[in-house]
């Protein structure tokens, strides 16, 4: 976290999509962070409201701007970042393999921290299940992940459960595209030895929740996390928003602000 002197000023946030609920949570979120302030709010060219401003202009005062709005407004928002020396706190979920490479190019040219999760407690939960798959062989131990979300959510498996399945694969070298098993449907067969399996539920309001079974013949472990408000991703990213500022450029992630790598960049 960035330690801040009497001579030093604020760190300058604008928010993007700043009216819809995660955006309102992020305002409140910087808000209560003394080492920053907000000097720009916006949202869609097309939504007006009290204290917006258009986009341009936010970004022109902004040492930092924070992001969770969809994919294709993330992408734009990455390049106007890159060109305008802006870094960025980029929260979108549901990207494609190219949007991800394109946030990529642009923190060629600024500081980006990009995942699907600003959680403190499920970024800790991403290392325990990389060591927990590295060290429970594929051919006694299954390894299933289960996700949960509200009704409006348009991405499926969550890029927080695909992190999940990201460090599994990690812990055991494999490919995350070779072994996921995504859906499930009539008669399936046995089980392949080694896949990664994902289930997901859509209802009503849920936040957020997320759990790793290994199962083995004998026993079961589960590391599970459950989100119960969408404040304490707003405080990740604030957090991360105090973090990246003066950063050299480059692609980092929640696990890079809370200092869970070594020198090498391993977890």
């Amino acid at each position: 976290m960035s330690v801040f002197g009497s001579d030093q000023r604020k760190v300058k946030i604008a928010i993007a999509g700043a009216l819809g609920r995660m955006g309102q949570a992020l305002v409140s979120a910087v808000e209560a962070r003394p080492n920053l302030e907000i000097v720009a709010r916006f949202d869609r060219a097309d939504v007006t409201g009290p204290g917006l401003i258009p986009r341009d202009e936010a970004l022109r005062a902004a040492d930092v701007l924070i992001d969770f709005t969809t994919p294709e407004a993330s992408i734009e928002h990455a390049q106007l970042c890159a060109k305008r020396g802006v870094a960025l706190i980029s929260g979108a979920t549901g990207l494609t393999g190219d949007q991800v490479s394109e946030i990529a190019k642009a923190a060629q040219r600024v500081g980006v921290v990009r995942t699907s999760n600003f959680s403190l407690g499920l970024n800790v939960m991403l290392g325990l299940v990389a060591q927990a798959a590295a060290r429970l062989d594929a051919e006694t131990w299954d390894i299933e992940i289960f996700e949960a979300h509200h009704r409006h959510k348009v991405d499926a498996p969550s890029g927080t459960a695909l992190m999940l399945g990201e460090a599994a694969a990690r812990g055991r070298g494999i490919s995350l595209g070779m072994m996921s098993q995504r859906a499930r449907d009539g008669i399936t067969g046995e089980r392949r030895e080694g896949t990664i399996g994902f289930s997901v539920m859509r209802a009503g309001g849920i936040v957020g929740e997320h759990s790793v079974t290994f199962a083995s013949e004998e026993e079961v472990l589960t590391f599970s996390h459950s989100a119960r408000d969408r404040a304490l991703f707003a405080r990740g990213a604030a957090m991360a928003a105090e973090w990246i500022n003066g950063k050299p450029a480059g692609l980092y992630d929640m696990q890079d602000v809370l200092g869970f790598r070594d020198v090498d960049g391993e977890l």
